[in-house]
């Protein structure tokens, strides 16, 4: 009784987390310059398109000056330094495709990297945490948080595709805010047998997630999939699980031997994170192996809440215990959007690496560059993989499968008359 007591004394709140009421997991307002000591930092890194074109991006950080990462005080000022140098590695690594990879990171990136990487807890790797939830701004401060208002920090090559790209799925995370919000209500109501509270909950949850889907449906619009599949895809490419890469990448005086990390990947967004765990959503051994290794490349707090939800009370078992119609719907709903979410994501997955890869496939088989040469330069290892490591219909297909799972059995959804 004692610590049901506690527990109610200290209700579940997002304010440890590092998570913004307005931004969820998104970092607000992101700092667009470093201290003038780094200005050699950001010279590169905002030219990287242009560098990697001309095949001069590793001569130019080569001759970078090894600098200090310690006038880096502040949250903002490090997250960026980590998105600049995260960015600079993956056009060293990638610049000329994967028939030319290198085998080490120079000194004067691989130290500072390393060094900001080991503050902020996140590995000396491209993350979604650096793409996309810190490498944003509003072209109108006042303006709207939208597609034409919207543009990135850094960049990488690809033109308006990878603008698209980047900030289509942050507007899948702003979509996703409001049912950020609502889960501490939820669990604060399991924890005090509060239905109408949790079951108003879910329903935020269910429309927020409906509203994810919506805003990921603006891939179509803004991202080419030739160019996406062609030219953008190889650099969010890690240096664990890729043949072209298969020893790793030694980051030069931080140790001797290489080191290995996975791409970016959709997995690393703590969103569909949060949600698992409050709908208990299991997943196999195999992709539930690969989904929690992505933790580890999100920021700690964020990997935090994910692991404070899971050892909270089952809110599956309190809708089964609860004689509760609306309630029982609210959860079906809830599970019903996240199953139509993963669903759409593997229809995108499709257009954009499923098709444009058996199209290279074809391309190589005819050996013709003449047209779709943007295509048969696309890496042929990846072709059955997301860039995070994993075989990627079929990881997500598992994990669409294994969220069907968390419906409850119709029976206990059939209860009309205690509601």
């Amino acid at each position: 009784m004692a610590s049901a007591e506690r527990q109610s004394k200290a209700p579940f709140s997002l304010d440890s987390y590092h998570v913004s009421e307005d931004f969820g997991f998104i970092l607000p307002e992101p700092l667009e310059e470093l201290p003038p000591y780094y200005q050699p930092w950001m010279d590169i890194a905002l030219r990287i398109p242009e560098l990697v074109d001309s095949h001069e991006l590793r001569s130019h950080i080569n001759k970078m000056p090894l600098l200090s990462s310690k006038f880096l005080q502040k949250h903002r000022e490090l997250r960026l330094a980590h998105l600049a140098l995260g960015m600079m590695t993956m056009g060293y690594v990638w610049q000329e495709g994967e028939g030319d990879t290198v085998e080490k990171l120079p000194r004067n990136l691989a130290v500072p990297y390393w060094e900001v990487s080991q503050c902020l807890g996140l590995p000396p790797i491209l993350t979604h945490a650096d793409a996309v939830l810190a490498n944003w701004r509003k072209k109108d401060p006042e303006g709207p948080f939208d597609m034409e208002n919207l543009e990135m920090l850094v960049s990488l090559p690809g033109g308006d595709s990878v603008r698209g790209f980047f900030m289509v799925t942050l507007l899948v995370e702003v979509a996703a805010v409001p049912a950020l919000r609502s889960i501490p209500t939820v669990i604060n109501g399991v924890r005090c047998g509060d239905t109408e509270a949790v079951t108003r909950a879910l329903e935020d949850i269910s429309q927020s997630i409906q509203d994810m889907t919506d805003a990921l449906k603006l891939m179509h619009d803004y991202v080419e999939p030739s160019v996406f599949y062609g030219i953008m895809r190889i650099y969010l490419s890690g240096w664990k699980d890729n043949p072209s890469m298969p020893n790793g990448l030694v980051y030069e005086g931080v140790q001797t031997e290489p080191m290995e990390f996975s791409g970016g990947t959709a997995a690393q967004s703590s969103l569909l994170h949060c949600f698992d765990e409050l709908l208990r959503v299991k997943h196999e051994a195999k992709s539930g192996s690969f989904l929690t290794r992505m933790r580890d490349y999100m920021p700690p707090a964020h990997k935090k809440l994910i692991e404070d939800i899971s050892s909270q009370l089952s809110l599956r078992s309190f809708v089964q215990e609860q004689a509760s119609e609306r309630l029982n719907q609210a959860f079906h709903l809830c599970v019903t959007k996240l199953l139509a979410l993963r669903s759409y994501h593997i229809n995108v997955v499709s257009r954009f690496i499923t098709v444009p890869a058996a199209r290279a496939r074809q391309l190589r088989e005819k050996n013709q560059d003449s047209n779709g040469e943007t295509i048969s330069r696309a890496p042929a290892a990846l072709e059955e993989r997301g860039t995070g490591g994993s075989g990627i219909m079929s990881f997500l297909k598992t994990v669409r499968d294994q969220t069907k799972e968390a419906l409850l059995p119709k029976t206990s959804r059939d209860i009309k008359h205690h509601s």
